[in-house]
């Protein structure tokens, strides 16, 4: 039987916790020591003890590399090589790292491993082709934890290109307090049988206008996340269980928040405002998604059952304001999580989405501050 975690609370103790930044259920924080051959630290930079809550607690749960101490990278060649190194288990990204054409970071059969930034740490690709495109490559890894981090594509462009992170083959992912913006073709992917991730307060935008006419055949492909890579991946039933809680789908977003295929998807005290939505949370081929207590404004296609194939989807407790189009689910009942989350009231989500420590890299180094879900 999987062990459940011990976070239960009411959603007026949790509204305050979110509110207050006060991590929950974690070990004090502590500055970790640099590496001999590394630049100082700023003061922000600091080591979670901390395991991710949802579907990557269970397994094993979800710590990356723990109290290990931070690689400190400042270029790109540095930040390769410490995420290619297997023997570094802490990386920490400071100030801004751009990624050259073709130099998409391969991160592959590792186990234990944090990538986080300080404050204002961003990853930035500017190529739009389909061969070179992309800023990370995460496969067949185990426990890893991303915080912090700003992923910056191109901008959206349907030459069936590369995401900014795409997770394959791997489980125990925690993403937490990210910012994925303007993916080539898409923003942050889970596919291939990955299993028992997690992503907090991360936030999903694209800011920069699509580039129209991609041989795709999508004139504006800014179609955020995509889990499952087709119908006919069937090794994917049993597996891609993930909770999205207190994620933001901000402004720019036309589609896939997520779009879902075969997994059993936890989507809690969300926040869902772009204006050019078509279509938010998409339940594709045997999907079983679990919608509870978000928060829908402004936008179209709340619920989007798509070909009416999936295994359920159940709406729970959310709140639908100046929405058009589909919002019920398909009256079935889904999946029971083996884990407890605090849930906010879906009247709470919004603030505490948006706050200054809310959803997106807010918190300014790897600290588990506000992850307490």
């Amino acid at each position: 039987m999987p062990t459940k975690t011990p976070f239960a609370y009411s959603s007026t103790a949790a509204a305050l916790l979110a509110t207050a930044g006060l991590l929950l259920g974690c070990e004090a924080s502590h500055p970790t020591p640099a590496t001999p051959a590394a630049a100082p630290q700023p003061t922000d930079a600091t080591t979670a003890t901390c395991g991710a809550q949802g579907w990557a607690s269970q397994n094993g749960g979800t710590t990356g590399g723990g109290t290990a101490a931070a690689t400190v990278v400042t270029t790109y060649a540095q930040l390769k090589a410490a995420i290619e190194n297997t023997a570094v288990k802490v990386v920490q990204v400071n100030g801004t790292i751009t990624i050259p054409s073709s130099g998409r970071i391969s991160f592959q059969d590792q186990t234990g491993k944090t990538i986080f930034g300080s404050a204002g740490a961003r990853l930035v690709s500017a190529d739009q082709t389909k061969d070179n495109s992309g800023i990370m490559y995460i496969k067949r890894c185990k426990n890893v934890l991303l915080r912090n981090l700003v992923f910056e594509g191109p901008g959206a462009y349907d030459t069936d290109g590369w995401d900014n992170v795409t997770v394959d083959a791997s489980t125990n992912v925690w993403v937490d307090h990210c910012e994925f913006r303007d993916g080539v073709d898409g923003n942050f992917d889970i596919k291939n049988a990955s299993d028992y991730i997690t992503v907090s307060w991360t936030k999903f935008a694209y800011l920069k206008p699509p580039k129209a006419g991609g041989p795709g055949g999508s004139d504006d492909h800014r179609f955020s996340d995509l889990i499952g890579s087709s119908d006919g991946a069937t090794g994917d039933r049993g597996k891609l269980r993930i909770t999205f809680a207190r994620c933001w789908w901000s402004q720019g977003c036309v589609a896939r928040m997520p779009r879902v295929r075969f997994g059993k998807v936890h989507l809690v005290n969300n926040l869902y405002n772009s204006s050019v939505s078509k279509s938010c949370v998409q339940a594709g081929f045997e999907a079983d998604l679990r919608v509870q207590a978000n928060v829908f404004e402004n936008v179209t296609n709340p619920l989007d059952l798509m070909a009416n194939n999936s295994t359920a989807v159940q709406e729970i407790g959310n709140l639908f304001t100046n929405v058009s189009g589909a919002k019920a689910g398909n009256g079935k009942s889904a999946f029971t999580p083996p884990y407890t989350v605090a849930v906010l009231a879906a009247s709470a989500v919004k603030a505490a989405v948006t706050a200054s420590n809310g959803a997106g890299a807010t918190v300014g180094g790897n600290v588990c501050t506000n992850s307490g879900i």
